[in-house]
């Protein structure tokens, strides 16, 4: 449901007692209430706002990691084939290049895998190693990386061919219980607490854990951080503890970056200065998870391999066209989704499904419904024998593994987590399901206030954003998962000149309150009729550079007519 349909309920987060204890010297007291809200104790505030690569924990506390570390270097010591078997995405292809480098400075030679999303799936599947086995030839050793946790079948089946296989992953493990690997590492297997860690962040800490036995001369483990931090903001993995310290670190590296296929898509996308967690959300991830939706993931390894700046900028180039055709594609299924619910708008739910529409962006689409309508989302695409693979979205409250575990009875199979899931299902069987979802929704989340909501951290004047404002809020950075960026808000706001309407609805809007005087950005503020100034805004802010000029960034999220101290949490 859009803003202008449904009502948005602001609610202010309270400030913990004693969140001015939390103040650094010569920094902001805003900061003070921002570190207490996300649970930073007095002790700990240094090491948040400056966390040091030293206070990385011993890889060797993750289970088997030392059989992995031992079954690597019989792999190095006689010169044996290996394979590194990844997944599709950014943290797939980003764990092989960061596996890749770790044993090439062995002296080993891998190959590397990625199978097709469209025809070979995700893991293990027969038709991947199918075709691994033909381009590469059969390994004496299989590493799989981001896969493998429930692929027990396939690894048993290696193993009476002659083929080890040491997994690094980070997926729960499947009902079958641990593959029958030479070395499992993967925190979740033993509820280790670097269970969050991305599976780039795995493979890291076996490259440290073999560093740490056999040291080698020249290779720095800094240097592979860049890769660690695009993949862990890109797997939307918690930005906290040990994540947030290889991201901060990484981004640093990243920005500096002499890894050519990097260079080529900051200059490519226009990303310059001091980067942040989403300059790699909006930008640079998207376009290497272009090439595996289009099912070409293998150039967007090879985008960060290269070590040719010409072939850097080709790549990038590709990718670049990969990114416009999925931005097309998506485009096109959500034009024929909004048109499919004129039916059934109504209903508490949103399950659409075509033919027509591609298996790699349906998932962009699901997302995109369920801001727009603030409602659960299941999109499917169909293929030629009436098999469907849908990707779901939902919105707090609503857990769609719940909702794939009551409608099992319609599904082939279904699973994930709560927020987002996948499932597969008979054509013919959409239709139950769709009412089945409905069932669920209505039995479940009757009497639940699922009305959109904004969560605002703190209320601020437009004068108090300046850039040395921006120089301590930035040490909270990196945002993300389980580190949100904070939602500021600010009464009494005027508009300077009626709004500079942008492309795809974005506004552009000149503002003041009292004598301060800020421009701001609203992505997809002009879809809807604003009201009236003044207004009450909720927004976020961050750092712009343009032309090598910095200023503070105001992104709004929303607006609404100036209300009264006494509406607060309305």
């Amino acid at each position: 449901m859009s803003q202008k349909e449904q009502k948005v309920q602001w609610i202010l987060r309270e400030a913990p007692e004693g969140w001015e204890n939390l103040v650094p010297e010569g920094m902001p007291q805003i900061l003070g209430r921002l570190l207490a809200q996300r649970g930073i104790s007095e002790e700990e505030v240094e090491r948040f706002l400056h966390p040091k690569l030293a206070e990385l924990s011993d890889p060797f506390e993750i289970p088997e990691i030392d059989l992995a570390v031992d079954r690597v270097f019989e792999a190095v010591d006689g010169n044996q084939r290996v394979c590194i078997y990844g997944d599709y995405d950014v943290d797939g292809v980003s764990s092989i290049a960061v596996m890749r480098s770790t044993l090439e400075a062995y002296g080993l030679k891998p190959c590397s895998f990625i199978p097709r999303r469209s025809s070979e799936g995700y893991g293990l599947s027969a038709g991947g190693l199918e075709r691994c086995f033909q381009e590469c030839g059969k390994p004496d050793l299989l590493i799989t990386v981001d896969c493998g946790t429930v692929s027990n079948e396939a690894i048993a089946t290696l193993k009476t061919q002659g083929v080890e296989t040491v997994v690094v992953d980070h997926h729960e493990i499947g009902p079958g219980g641990r593959p029958d690997c030479v070395a499992l590492v993967n925190p979740k297997a033993s509820g280790d607490r670097r269970e969050y860690l991305c599976a780039a962040g795995v493979v890291f800490k076996l490259a440290h854990a073999l560093l740490k036995t056999r040291p080698i001369e020249g290779f720095d483990l800094k240097s592979i951080l860049d890769l660690v931090a695009v993949a862990t903001i890109s797997d939307i993995v918690p930005l906290v503890d040990e994540n947030r310290l290889l991201v901060r670190h990484g981004l640093r590296i990243l920005e500096t970056s002499i890894r050519p296929g990097f260079l080529a898509l900051l200059k490519l996308t226009g990303t310059e200065g001091k980067l942040s967690s989403s300059d790699i959300g909006f930008r640079i991830g998207p376009r290497l998870n272009a090439a595996g939706r289009m099912n070409q993931p293998e150039k967007a390894l090879e985008t960060l391999m290269t070590e040719c700046n010409q072939e850097a900028l080709i790549l990038a180039d590709e990718l670049e066209k990969f990114n416009r055709s999925r931005q097309e594609l998506e485009q096109g299924i959500f034009a024929e989704a909004m048109a499919m619910l004129q039916e059934g708008k109504d209903d508490p739910i949103i399950v659409v499904g075509s033919r027509s529409w591609h298996a790699g962006v349906v998932g962009i689409v699901a997302s995109r419904l369920m801001r727009m309508y603030h409602k659960p989302v299941f999109v499917i695409s169909i293929d030629k024998n009436g098999i469907g693979k849908g990707s779901g979205r939902s919105i707090a409250g609503i857990s769609l593994v719940e909702a794939i575990g009551a409608c099992r009875d319609h599904l082939i199979a279904g699973g994930g987590h709560h927020m987002a899931a996948g499932l597969s299902i008979h054509e013919n069987s959409i239709d139950a399901f769709r009412e089945g979802f409905v069932t669920f929704f209505n039995e479940t989340c009757g009497g639940k206030d699922l009305s959109p909501k904004i969560h605002v951290d703190v209320e601020v004047e437009l004068g108090e954003l300046s850039l040395d404002f921006l120089a301590s809020y930035e040490l909270l950075q990196p945002f993300g998962s389980a580190n949100p960026q904070p939602v500021f808000k600010a009464r009494n706001v005027w508009l300077t000149e009626p709004p500079r309407r942008l492309k795809n609805n974005h506004l552009r809007l000149f503002l003041r309150q009292g004598y301060d005087e800020r421009d701001a950005i609203f992505f997809g503020g002009g879809a809807n009729e604003l009201p009236d100034p003044p207004w009450d805004m909720a927004f976020t802010v961050d750092r712009n550079v343009f032309r090598g000029r910095v200023s503070v960034q105001i992104s709004i999220q929303h607006v609404r007519a100036s209300a009264s101290r006494d509406d607060e949490g309305q």
